[in-house]
């Protein structure tokens, strides 16, 4: 699940970055929990969007999607995935351009 997670992630972050682009990947654990973040260097995502980009089949630039192809569902299903792993995702803007998105699993077991 935490695979699918991550594709999905940074395909997005591909299809929407200038080519040639940064895209990162950090990890971190933070409070008993693991955090991953997938960084781009994109448009970001207009802050009337930020809320609603974990919709099922919702795009925020509907023309450019259709031209890179996709269902709109891709970031659906990493919120699905991450809450069966007991998680959240959240997408935010970075100050310096691009978006950024964070899924927070708990730890595993012992």
């Amino acid at each position: 699940k935490l695979e699918d997670i991550l594709k999905n992630l940074v395909e997005n972050a591909a299809k929407y970055s200038p080519e040639g682009s940064e895209i990162r990947l950090e990890a971190a654990r933070r409070d008993g929990r693991y955090e991953v973040s997938v960084l781009d260097e994109g448009p970001g995502i207009p802050a009337a969007d930020l809320t609603r980009v974990f919709e099922r089949f919702y795009r925020v630039d509907k023309a450019r999607s259709r031209d890179s192809g996709g269902t709109g569902l891709g970031l659906s299903i990493v919120k699905h995935l991450a809450e069966i792993l007991g998680g959240e995702v959240e997408a935010a803007n970075r100050p310096e351009g691009g978006a950024r998105f964070t899924v927070r699993l708990p730890e595993p077991a012992a």
